[in-house]
């Protein structure tokens, strides 16, 4: 009996103690400084900022300083559209928790932040922990661009970032001079950039999900040692409409700009964005004539369906080594490269496979081609831009390059040679193939005498896949091909909620539309307004049908809309709310 009373007592002790830690929860608020690691209870919480034209001399609703902080924001929201959920995310500002210089072992997990410019923001953090957040629906630009034309007032710029001028795009995390950073398990989706890291070396970013963005996936900038592998990067892009235009405006995947070297990137899921990989050695380099962003491995990643590139390396030294990339303009362009090697992937479906300018020093070996219509371009023009430094400091003749034990099938054109000295051919495999050799001027010293030999090539394992543990690409479960990219006026249609999109406005001025949802779910009419429709409705999705603007049969049209009814499983919509059976869906002009 008296063990059994003393036990009692221990329970009742405990519980008291849950209820009293319970009690000393902390209640966030605007302003808050963290130094310690405290409780945060779990809540919605409306926080919202002030001028977004300020945000880099602004600090963060909530600020951390210190070290051997853990901030556990499980079951906690932060909102930064406080009490006007109507606000457009062109209209988010500031930054909701900022790390503050020379602070270390910082963890922050679980949390939940929409709402703001930047979700999580620090500045020289040594040993920083982001881990399982989702900083997803913060700031993006409300495009212009429509699916008949482009707006070039959408095209972004990424030259200059001395000053962090990339925080005028906003980002999920943007990190400044922090070292041996963990970003581990996050998801940035519906917002314009994911990660961006400037003057950051030696992180691990590794399974996270930084898609459907308007932008950017992860961006670096002055960012060497990196390690980033194994994260989901897909649809980060705008300036696309399909048949139309493939602009790109520079958003990308995977964003590598001025002096980033020796980093990993391995076994990401990077399609269906702007370029898949984009890698540019900037202005120091362009100034110079040295440098570049040079020595990163880019490996077995997917960079398929870019509507530019799938990969972008120029003026730089880089391997590129067991790729995917299908259905590109470029898969590999390569302007101004230098002692690269692009070994062991597998090209299908692009217009030009692989397209080197004034390249040097060029390996392709061991690759696939299959249905480009070119398989390799090289070539070199006969006068440089006069106001580039870059051609007044540094040879830039295009010339040596090993082209061996490639396979070509059904392409169109093998070799696409223009301007370029000392082109060696080997023991390439060739099926199906149309024109093999387009050659043109100002060509010395192509040596094609063994490439109809057969040639034992193979490489060994690069050392740096050791400290990648992925083996693989991260699955993905949306419908693939370029057909797939629809760029909303906020970004790339994520595939979770009805949409009524217009496909195209045929020459008899008939509009074909899709109606895109949960497969599971169905929408009825609703109401219609300045069209009639002309085929059947369907009610399920996926749909299609096509509408007759009014005016076209007689009638001056006040407004065209058709508004669907939705039916099914509660749905998050573009902009982060939830809605429910019954919600109305359209289409406006």
């Amino acid at each position: 009996m008296r063990s059994f009373v003393l036990l009692l007592l221990a329970v009742l002790a405990t519980t008291l103690n849950v209820r009293l830690e319970a009690q000393k929860a902390t209640i966030p608020s605007v302003g808050m400084r963290i130094t310690k690691t405290i409780l945060v209870a779990p809540g919605h919480y409306a926080l919202p900022t002030s001028d977004t034209n300020t945000i880099q001399k602004q600090g963060g609703v909530i600020v951390i300083e210190g070290k051997n902080i853990v901030l556990d924001l499980a079951g906690v929201v932060l909102d930064g559209a406080g009490n006007k959920p109507s606000f457009a995310p062109n209209q988010f500002n500031g930054i909701a928790i900022e790390i503050k210089p020379g602070s270390s072992h910082i963890t922050i997990k679980n949390a939940t932040i929409k709402g703001y410019k930047i979700g999580i923001k620090a500045d020289r953090v040594e040993a920083l922990t982001i881990d399982n957040c989702d900083l997803s629906y913060n700031y993006r630009d409300a495009l212009k661009s429509n699916i008949e034309k482009e707006d070039e007032s959408d095209w972004m710029s990424f030259h200059n970032n001395e000053n962090n001028e990339w925080m005028r795009y906003g980002a999920g995390i943007y990190l400044s001079n922090c070292q041996n950073a963990v970003i581990t398990e996050n998801t940035v989706t519906n917002g314009q950039c994911g990660l961006m890291l400037t003057s950051c070396n030696n992180a691990l970013v590794t399974d996270n999900n930084f898609s459907f963005n308007s932008g950017i996936g992860i961006g670096l900038y002055k960012s060497s040692y990196n390690n980033i592998n194994h994260n989901t990067l897909d649809f980060n892009v705008r300036g696309y409409s399909y048949k139309k235009y493939r602009r790109g405006q520079d958003s990308a995947a995977i964003l590598v700009f001025e002096q980033c070297n020796h980093n990993i990137f391995a076994y990401n899921s990077a399609t269906h964005s702007g370029d898949g990989f984009f890698l540019w050695a900037c202005q120091t380099t362009m100034d110079t004539g040295v440098g570049g962003c040079n020595d990163n491995f880019i490996y077995g990643n997917d960079f398929s369906y870019a509507p530019t590139n799938g990969v972008e390396v120029t003026f730089s030294s880089n391997l590129i080594m067991k790729n995917t990339i299908k259905d590109c303009d470029h898969g590999v362009w390569g302007g101004y490269s230098f002692e690269t090697d692009i070994t062991d992937n597998i090209f299908e479906g692009n217009r030009i496979a692989v397209a080197i300018e004034h390249g040097q020093n060029i390996n392709i070996a061991l690759n696939r081609f299959k249905n480009d219509k070119t398989g390799v371009k090289l070539w070199s023009r006969e006068t440089q831009p006069s106001d580039w430094k870059y051609p007044q400091l540094k040879n830039t003749d295009s010339k040596n390059y090993y082209i061996a034990t490639n396979s070509f099938e059904n392409n169109s054109t093998v070799y696409d040679i223009l301007g370029t000295d000392s082109i060696y051919l080997s023991g390439n495999i060739k099926i199906n193939t149309g024109q093999r050799y387009k050659l043109g001027v100002r060509i010395h010293e192509l040596d094609s005498t063994k490439e109809n030999e057969e040639v034992g090539l193979d490489y060994a394992i690069d050392k740096r896949l050791q400290k990648v543990k992925a083996t693989s690409i991260p699955l993905t479960h949306f419908p693939v091909g370029l057909q797939e990219m629809r760029i909303t006026n906020w970004g790339p249609y994520n595939f979770e909620y009805p949409l009524v999109w217009l496909t195209n406005i045929d020459s008899a001025g008939r509009y074909h539309f899709e109606v895109l949802g949960n497969l599971t779910a169905s929408w009825r009419l609703h109401s219609i307004s300045g069209f009639t429709i002309v085929d059947s409705l369907t009610g399920v999705f996926p749909a299609a049908f096509t509408a007759v603007p009014t005016n076209i049969l007689g009638t001056v049209p006040v407004n065209k809309e058709i508004v669907f009814e939705y039916t099914g499983p509660d749905y998050i919509n573009a902009f982060g709310v939830v809605e429910k059976t019954g919600s109305l869906f359209r289409y406006n002009q």
